[in-house]
């Protein structure tokens, strides 16, 4: 009786284990395709840059000092703590590499904040290295489509962004 129950138990534990593997696999596809088509959008040019890691994306432009991925970005990423919650984060950082980063984070703030606050779902937070953020539900139906319009949504943030690194 024991070892039926325990061979059930490894027998559902390495298909989960599967399972999360496919999805990890299907997450890097997805973000294959995401990235296929933020270079499509018309708004990316020259200036824009994507670093794609598999289930981990930043999206920003050459002047914001994220040449090592340290500086300012829209991420997202769906890697094993995602999958298991369901959920994940789209979200703007101002990192280590960011000019005067508490400084930029008020002033950017003090310009974006009311538009920011008019998006569904998306939280100020000001401290840290995260300037706003929102979760999604994790779900697979139109799961890249709805990534690139979220990034799209952010990307609105461009001119403010530029225009608060020209003031510090």
């Amino acid at each position: 009786m024991t070892f039926l129950l325990l061979s059930e138990v490894l027998r559902v534990q390495k298909a989960t284990e599967c399972s999360r593997v496919k999805n990890m696999k299907d997450i890097k596809n997805i973000f294959r395709g995401l990235e296929k088509l933020l270079k499509e959008a018309k708004w990316f040019d020259e200036d824009w840059e994507i670093y794609n890691r598999g289930p981990y994306l930043q999206l920003y432009k050459t002047t914001w000092f994220n040449h090592n991925q340290g500086g300012i970005h829209f991420e997202t990423s769906i890697e094993a703590p995602q999958l298991k919650e369901k959920a994940f984060p789209i979200a703007m950082h101002a990192e280590e590499d960011c000019p005067s980063q508490s400084e930029f984070m008020e002033r950017f703030l003090r310009l974006e904040s009311e538009r920011i606050k008019s998006w569904k779902n998306y939280q100020i937070e000001g401290r840290g290295f995260t300037v706003l953020h929102r979760k999604l539900p994790l779900n697979y139906k139109n799961l890249e489509q709805r990534i690139y319009s979220e990034l799209s949504l952010l990307r609105q943030l461009e001119d403010g962004i530029e225009r608060t690194l020209s003031e510090l």
